[in-house]
């Protein structure tokens, strides 16, 4: 009995695997000395994928369903081993599973800025990060380039390899398509589709399929970023003269409101805005051919406003009149 028993737990009638956590590709049937007995099970569940493979050949690839072990249905493995008829003998064979299913919220990025050519900043650095979904599409690829003889190959494992491609081909991406860094970050669903198109061969060369590949923020290092926020400023304010007139304007009411203000006040601020502007705006047209560099900006002498005689003065926060002397408006409390 004992050696019935003992012979019995050498032959495996059924191979079956049940994934016991995530992130698993690839994982080896513990064949140890034990031989499959002929006519024995296979089941293969959804979202895996099965293959035997006889001294370090690949040969049957089994998707999803229940098979019954012969030489119909292990054509390949009939032809290595050379049976010439029906085997009736248990044989060796390795058994590898593969998941299939998608491997999801696998998360990417720029260890580094990415050096690139962009049309209106010229050369700038970008940064960028996000996430990407694929599965293991060919068992005979993936075995033969990526898991080989491992007993149990993981995401974890492969995924610096797919990282480091990803943002290789990133770069390829931005120097080829020759749109601008502003054009690239307001539309991110496109970069992203356009980047998926570039990575999938190289998935595919894996053994995997890329499944989707989502752009979450493209933006530039701090100090290029900062000269980027100054250059849309000035593209907003535009015309540099009248936006000093517009400043000057609004500074009048409490010029006139305060002590030393008046039309001599008014008259004062508005000679040096329109003086500071036609100097700024000499500064930026660029000099005719021919035509020799302007002088270096001198600024123009500000006409002295005297104070009006007067023992009151307004209110700069409701505008009434009030002693010349007082620290606090009698009519809203404001200090002055």
């Amino acid at each position: 009995m004992a050696l019935r028993d003992f012979l019995k737990k050498q032959f495996i009638d059924v191979i079956h695997w049940v994934e016991p956590e995530d992130g698993i590709l690839a994982w080896r049937y513990p064949m140890q000395d034990m031989e499959i007995q002929n006519g024995g099970k296979l089941t293969v569940r959804e979202s895996q994928m099965a293959a035997f493979v006889n001294e370090g050949r690949i040969a049957d690839v089994f998707a999803p369903g229940l098979y019954t072990l012969n030489t119909h249905t292990l054509p390949l493995l009939t032809n290595l081993m050379n049976w010439d008829k029906m085997f009736q003998s248990p044989f060796k064979s390795d058994v590898y599973f593969f998941s299939t299913r998608l491997q999801v919220n696998q998360h990417w990025g720029t260890a580094t800025p990415i050096t690139v050519r962009d049309r209106d900043f010229g050369g700038v650095q970008l940064r960028a990060y996000g996430i990407y979904s694929y599965r293991l599409a060919d068992p005979r690829t993936f075995h033969t380039k990526v898991s080989g003889t491992r007993e149990t190959y993981t995401v974890a494992e492969l995924e610096g390899q797919l990282r480091s491609t990803i943002v290789q081909r990133m770069a390829d991406t931005f120097g080829e398509s020759q749109v601008p860094f502003l054009d690239m970050a307001a539309n991110q669903i496109e970069l992203g589709q356009k980047i998926a198109e570039y990575l999938k061969p190289v998935f595919a060369d894996l053994g995997l399929a890329l499944d989707s590949f989502v752009v979450e923020n493209l933006s530039l290092p701090e100090a290029l970023q900062k000269r980027l926020d100054e250059r849309i400023g000035m593209a907003m304010i535009g015309d540099m003269g009248r936006y000093t007139q517009f400043q000057v304007a609004q500074s009048m009411p409490i010029a006139a409101a305060n002590e030393g203000g008046g039309v001599a006040g008014i008259g004062a601020g508005l000679g040096a805005g329109m003086a500071m502007a036609q100097t700024m705006m000499s500064a930026m047209r660029p000099p005719a051919p021919g035509e020799p560099p302007p002088p270096a900006a001198q600024a123009a002498p500000l006409p002295v406003a005297s104070a009006p005689a007067g023992d009151t003065k307004f209110c700069i926060e409701c505008g009434k009149p009030m002693p010349a002397r007082a620290k606090f408006c009698p009519g809203c409390g404001g200090a002055q």
